[in-house]
């Protein structure tokens, strides 16, 4: 595993203009890696997971893991996962570093009996309250409290019972929280105006090797009946849909021709077809998608919206395809409330983008120029990064600790495709 630097400690340098080819191997997804690894603290048999990316979302994970008392082997991209819970409280300094962590309060409270999660850290792209993972919890029979920055859950002698969860919205989180609590609950439980995500399939699909009972994933209703205990499994990661779709774009930028492994086109269906509208050419098999492109991409315009539709976590990388497009582009941001921070950053370079609320019209230029510029946070430094590949000159991107948050070895990747690009401090 590689070693983290601290915070603003190191820059990427880009020199761009150079046309992307060859393939790229894409990793296990973030986003399902996580709650995958908390399903530990309900696993105590023994749990292994394959194809764990290596980022610093998961270290942290596997950090507040070993804290709370589960022991753990991580070696190429496999942990091993022994022993239960030995305690109830979740480490303050782990919790306020990662948003992800409050996936550990309904394993925690089923293993436990009772658990004691500090209130998250902000997010930068926007609030994401926890509210829906506190209505998810009392639906199923917990009391729930706040004392000094913590919520405390607990239940009584007769344990969890299965309950109707109605999400007032769409929330990928809290239908994790509400499968993963659920599972060992006493009776039916069903979860409404769930989310759709391919990682909520992910998750379902490792539970009931495990010995759930799950049944919906991958649509709006999910039906869970509980079961006694979960049993020892092996499980590999879903492969990370945004890295696909964020080398997709890559190639498309760069005029390049890029086949992309070990990745299901069926997870990027809507994100294909619009790049395939911006004129990019777009071949898919089983576990792969080949993206080439010749031309200035056509500008398409978009809607962020909840799975199956186009990803909010690939907004920000598409807009950077939009600023050289041949003409205006609109995009309108739906889940996220202040994901427009990589526009100012992405302007530096050039772009023509006026913002209005959650609205961006782009205004496609010629070519974009080399700048330093600052990432706000995972997805807008992928943004910067796409932009840099593409505009002339150098570019110093500063901030890329978020990029360790969510991108395995992409230096390397990008490097192997031929990317002129380097990290220092």
């Amino acid at each position: 595993m590689r070693d983290f630097p601290s915070y603003n400690s190191e820059k990427i340098f880009i020199t761009g203009e150079n046309s992307l080819n060859g393939k790229v191997k894409i990793s296990g997804a973030k986003n399902a890696a996580l709650p995958l690894m908390a399903v530990s603290l309900i696993i105590n048999n023994g749990f292994t997971l394959f194809n764990v990316p290596d980022l610093a979302d998961t270290r942290l994970m596997s950090s507040l893991l070993i804290d709370l008392g589960i022991t753990m082997k991580w070696q190429n991209g496999k942990i091993d996962f022994n022993g239960s819970p030995k305690k109830e409280e979740a480490s303050y300094d782990l919790v306020r570093k990662m948003r992800a962590s409050i996936l550990v309060l309904g394993p925690l409270l089923v293993s436990r009996g009772s658990a004691k999660v500090p209130l998250p850290g902000g997010c930068a792209i926007g609030t994401r309250p926890i509210d829906l993972h506190v209505m998810v919890m009392e639906a199923l029979g917990a009391k729930i409290s706040f004392d000094t920055g913590f919520i405390v859950a607990s239940i009584g002698y007769d344990g969890l019972r299965g309950g109707t969860i109605n999400f007032p919205k769409v929330s990928v989180g809290a239908t994790e929280s509400a499968i993963m609590t659920a599972v060992l609950a006493k009776g039916q439980t069903k979860i409404t105006n769930a989310a759709q995500e391919p990682e909520i399939t992910d998750l379902a699909n490792c539970l009931n090797l495990a010995g759930a009972d799950i049944s919906g994933m991958g649509s709006n209703i999910i039906i869970i009946n509980g079961v006694n205990e979960l049993n020892k499994v092996d499980y590999e990661v879903v492969s990370d849909r945004i890295e696909a779709g964020s080398f997709a774009i890559a190639s498309s930028l760069t005029k390049g021709n890029v086949e992309i492994d070990n990745v299901n086109p069926n997870n990027l269906d809507k994100f294909l077809k619009v790049l395939e509208l911006t004129g990019s050419e777009i071949e898919v098999t089983k576990n792969s998608i080949n993206v080439s492109s010749s031309q200035r991409p056509s500008p398409i315009d978009i809607v962020t919206e909840p799975h199956p539709g186009f990803p909010t976590d690939l907004q920000a990388q598409y807009m950077a395809l939009m600023s050289i497009a041949n003409g205006k582009a609109f995009i309108k941001e739906t889940i996220f409330e202040n994901r427009f921070m990589h526009v100012p950053e992405l302007m530096r370079m050039g772009a023509k983008i006026y913002v209005n609320n959650q609205e961006a019209i782009i205004t496609g230029v010629r070519k974009l120029k080399g700048a330093k510029v600052m990432a706000s946070d995972l997805r807008a430094s992928m943004c910067l990064i796409l932009g840099a590949l593409v505009a002339s000159g150098t570019s110093e991107i500063d901030g890329v600790f978020h990029l360790d948050r969510g991108y395995e070895n992409l230096e390397d990747k990008l490097s192997n495709l031929g990317a002129n690009i380097k990290r220092s401090m």
